[in-house]
């Protein structure tokens, strides 16, 4: 699981990770956008000033099961904590992307549950943190043009032209653009799975939990 004792540039880092799958289930609560957005920010600002992560027990499972229990228990306590919490008072400072209204695409425009909205927005959050990571890789070794040339195919879709025309762009052969495309989808899958180990505490409960993202994707 999360290693307990991290910094807080750290327990910052997993905040801004997840505060995705917080934020849309408190948005499915009936909560409006505006006071989902203060009690998410409140949620872990707390988290972080109490440092929860670090006293994780491993007998309470899966940390996806762990931040949701914790995110139901911190809105049945709304009413006390709000004076003290509303948008971070007396909490340590952190900065979450929650002004930028092109990644709250969260409104509940379907019948998913707050409990299936949660799960789907989890699967995506640990997505976007693994595809981050590849996107750091490859502009370290040179390659971010052809990184989000074959991005799409990194999701199953069609490359725009096809490889033979990135390859014309770029400069390259095309045997040479398909197998940049095979290793990155393979960087990928490995990124991802050292994403959900970090959230699980045994490693055979990696794959059940790949398992349950891929489900909460399809749902």
């Amino acid at each position: 699981m999360l290693a307990a004792g991290g910094s807080p540039a750290a327990l910052e880092e997993l905040c801004a990770t997840y505060w995705r799958p917080v934020y849309g289930f408190i948005r499915r609560r009936g909560h409006g956008a505006d006071e989902a957005r203060d009690l998410t920010q409140g949620f872990f600002a707390g988290f972080l000033e109490r440092r929860d992560v670090e006293g994780l027990d491993p007998s309470r499972g899966r940390f996806r099961s762990y931040l949701l229990g914790a995110v139901k228990h911190f809105l049945a306590n709304e009413k006390e904590r709000a004076r003290a919490l509303k948008r971070g008072g007396g909490a340590h400072p952190i900065s979450l992307p929650l002004g930028d209204d092109r990644d709250l695409t969260l409104e509940p425009a379907d019948t998913r549950t707050p409990e299936g909205d949660f799960e789907r927005q989890w699967a995506l959050a640990l997505l976007r943190r693994a595809l981050e990571r590849l996107r750091t890789e490859q502009e370290a070794k040179g390659r971010r043009e052809l990184f989000e040339r074959l991005k799409p195919a990194l999701a199953g879709e069609n490359v725009d032209g096809g490889y033979a025309a990135v390859a014309g762009e770029l400069g390259l052969t095309t045997v040479a653009v398909k197998v940049a495309a095979h290793r990155l989808k393979k960087r990928y899958g490995e990124l991802l799975l050292e994403e959900v180990a970090r959230t699980v505490e045994l490693p055979q409960e990696i794959e059940d939990e790949l398992q349950h993202l891929f489900q909460a994707l399809e749902g």
